[in-house]
């Protein structure tokens, strides 16, 4: 499993509410991406339903935070960590290392990607999605800040059981 590290350059910054709900848009981008194209991928209807469901609900997080992103973009973006912080820690950290994309990953490129493998894929991605936001909460002491992570956190680990619990269901425990 990938772990991701926080780089020197991002411990001596805070977030601001905006940055954490940019933050969270990239995951759940990044989500959204891998479980559409995981959705049109699979071959059993159980595994196309739940990566279908979970694209659908990747996308209400997303509107859902871009409608608090708008709401708090003109009060709070003179408050804002710089801008260049906030995209060198989404380029650096989160772009394509929490849900890697599956043509970039040989393992689990389309043309030999199974509905085992991409459920495997799909909790790998959550865990690391999880832990992401567990270091985040660890260090972030703003609650405004921590209570859009905690949220994040919250619905990610709800995607994490319901892809361990089809997994289950259908290929046995082995994880």
């Amino acid at each position: 499993m990938m772990e991701i590290k926080e780089p020197e350059s991002n411990k001596n910054f805070s977030f601001q509410c905006i940055d954490a709900i940019e933050v969270s848009l990239c995951i759940e981008k990044q989500g959204l991406l891998f479980y559409e194209k995981a959705a049109k991928l699979a071959r059993e209807p159980k595994v196309r339903d739940i990566f279908s469901r979970l694209a659908k609900e990747e996308k209400e997080h997303i509107q859902s935070l871009q409608d608090k992103a708008q709401f708090l973009q003109p009060a709070l973006v003179k408050k804002s960590v710089s801008r260049k912080e906030v995209d060198r820690y989404i380029a650096q950290e989160l772009k394509g290392k929490v849900f890697p994309r599956l043509e970039e990953t040989p393992e689990i490129a389309p043309e030999t990607m199974d509905d085992q493998k991409a459920l495997d894929f799909g909790i790998d991605s959550e865990r690391r999605s999880i832990e992401v936001l567990k270091d985040l909460l660890e260090r972030e002491r703003k609650i405004d800040v921590r209570v859009v992570f905690s949220h994040l956190l919250a619905e990610e680990r709800k995607h994490l059981s319901a892809l361990q619990d089809l997994k289950e269901s259908l290929y046995g425990s082995g994880d």
